[in-house]
C-alpha cells in the first residue's frame, strides 16, 4: 500500500521577506512549495498537508483592529477559521495548477491519477484545565502603548505584556492539542485518495462542554505539535516538517554551528535539554517529532526546507530523526 506522509508547512515560510507579504506574494511561494510536494506524489506518496498561519492571523487581526471604529472585531477562533479557508484555497489552487501543467507538458506519469486536493476546516480539542490557560504567553495582534493595553485589559479582559521594549501586546494561552475533531472525515478522504489540507495553524482550539457541545476558545495551538497529534491519529508513516533551513543545526548561527544529517530520538532529547533548540523556532518541531516517534520504530521524521523535500526522503538532504530506545 502507498505510504502516507503528513507535511507541515510553516506560515512564515510563505513570506519571503518584509517586502513580499501580500496575498499574491504568498501564493507565489505556495506555487513553488507545491511543485516540490507534487514531486513526492510522483514518487508514490499519499499526502496530508498541514500549515502554519501565524502571520496570516496577524494580518486578519490587524485589519480587524483598524476597522473597529466601524465594524465588530473578529474573535481569534474565527480568525483561525478564516486563515484555514484562505490558505486551503491557496494550496488547493496551486496543487491543481501544478498537476495540470505537468499533464499538459506530458511530464505527468502515465497511469498516475490526477490529484484532488480538498481543505477540511479543522477543530482541535484542548483541555479546559490545561495549565496554559492560567499563564497566557503567546503574543498576537498589534503592538500598543501601555495606556491602550491596560484599557483593553480592563474593559475586554485581555491579558497583556510588555514585549522586549517594543511595546505592549495581547497574549493568549497555547494549550496542548488533545485530538482532531474531524479525524474520521480526514481519514475517509485520505482513503478515497484525496490530498487533504487540514489542521491549519494547529487547528481551531475548542473545548468540549459537559453536554458534548464544542466551544471555541481564544488560544493558539502550536501547529507542529498539532501536526504530530494528527500524524499519530491517522497512522502516517512519515512526518515531514518543512521550515526555512535545509536541516537542523546545533549552536545555530554561532561560530561552532554544526549541521545534523540525522539523529536518534535519544540524541534529540539530549540536545533539547541542553538548550540547542530555541523556543518558538526549532524546539517545538523537535518536540513534535519526539511525540510522533515515541514507540514507533518503523516511522520516520524529517526536517528540511521545501526545495530539499525529495532529496531528504532519498537521504541526501535534511535531518532524519529515527526512533531508538
Amino acid at each position: 500500500m502507498t505510504k502516507l506522509a503528513v507535511i507541515a508547512v510553516g506560515g512564515n515560510s510563505l513570506i519571503r521577506d518584509e517586502q513580499h507579504r501580500t496575498v499574491p506574494d504568498q501564493y507565489a511561494v505556495a506555487v513553488e512549495t507545491c511543485r516540490y510536494i507534487t514531486d513526492l506524489i510522483i514518487l508514490g506518496w499519499r499526502i496530508v498537508l498541514t500549515h502554519g498561519n501565524g502571520p496570516q492571523v496577524g494580518f486578519i487581526l490587524r485589519r480587524s483592529e483598524l476597522a473597529r471604529h466601524e465594524l465588530h472585531e473578529v474573535p481569534l477562533d474565527y480568525c483561525g477559521a478564516d486563515s484555514q479557508g484562505a490558505l486551503g484555497y491557496v494550496f488547493q489552487r496551486a496543487l491543481r495548477n501544478e498537476v495540470n501543467q505537468r499533464m499538459h507538458a506530458g511530464t505527468w506519469p502515465a497511469g498516475l491519477p490526477s490529484v484532488s486536493p480538498v481543505t477540511v476546516i479543522t477543530q482541535t480539542l484542548v483541555d479546559p484545565n490545561d495549565a496554559a490557560f492560567d499563564n497566557p504567553t503567546k503574543p498576537i495582534g498589534s503592538f500598543m502603548d501601555e495606556p491602550t493595553a491596560q484599557s483593553r485589559a480592563t474593559n475586554e479582559g485581555w491579558h497583556v505584556l510588555e514585549d522586549a521594549g517594543r511595546g505592549w501586546r495581547r497574549v493568549v494561552p497555547s494549550p496542548l492539542p488533545q485530538g482532531t475533531v474531524e479525524r474520521d472525515a480526514i481519514m475517509e478522504l485520505v482513503n478515497a485518495d484525496f490530498l487533504v489540507i487540514c489542521s491549519g495553524g494547529g487547528g481551531i482550539p475548542v473545548v468540549r462542554e459537559p453536554d458534548g457541545s464544542l466551544t471555541g476558545v481564544e488560544a493558539v495551538i502550536d501547529k507542529d505539535l498539532a501536526g504530530a497529534s494528527l500524524v499519530l491519529s491517522i497512522g502516517a508513516d512519515l512526518f515531514l516538517i518543512s521550515t526555512t533551513v535545509d536541516r537542523v543545526a546545533l549552536n545555530y548561527r554561532k561560530p561552532d554551528q554544526q549541521w545534523l544529517d540525522s539523529m536518534t530520538t535519544s540524541q534529540a532529547r539530549a540536545y533539547l535539554a541542553q538548550g540547542h533548540f530555541l523556543k518558538g523556532s526549532m524546539a517545538p518541531k523537535i518536540t513534535a517529532v519526539l511525540s510522533f516517534l515515541q514507540d514507533r520504530p518503523d516511522a520516520q521524521a524529517i526536517i528540511t526546507n521545501p526545495p530539499n523535500m525529495t532529496r531528504a526522503i532519498e537521504g541526501k538532504a535534511g535531518t532524519l530523526v529515527v526512533y531508538d530506545r
